[in-house]
């Protein structure tokens, strides 16, 4: 299952109104680190389908929420849980980085 397409329209029903922890992945299209981690948010997407919605946000459509949550390097990945901004990682360079973000949720 890929990560979900956040964009202004969808982000605070989708990450405010989710009952399950949310990981995003701040990215963009250009940005070779972005590309280094996509695959990996991709794969724990799939793997934690049903306990943690993953999505992706890239920032040149959004860039009002990037700098709301102050999104000032690419990729960055946060995890929100009821309505909180819990854990935040810029670059996260393995699964188990992300991973660990996670734990406790």
């Amino acid at each position: 299952m890929p990560a979900f397409e956040l964009n202004r329209d969808n982000f605070e029903t989708e990450v405010y109104e989710s009952d399950l922890p949310v990981l995003v992945d701040f990215w963009a299209p250009w940005c070779g680190p972005c590309q280094e981690v996509l695959p990996i948010v991709e794969e724990l997407s799939a793997e934690l389908e049903g306990r943690v919605k993953v999505c992706k946000l890239n920032v040149d459509g959004s860039k009002e929420i990037a700098r709301k949550f102050r999104v000032m390097t690419i990729p960055t990945v946060i995890v929100f849980k009821n309505v909180e901004k819990v854990a935040e990682k810029i670059y996260p360079k393995s699964r188990e980085e992300i991973l660990s973000m996670l734990e406790g949720l």
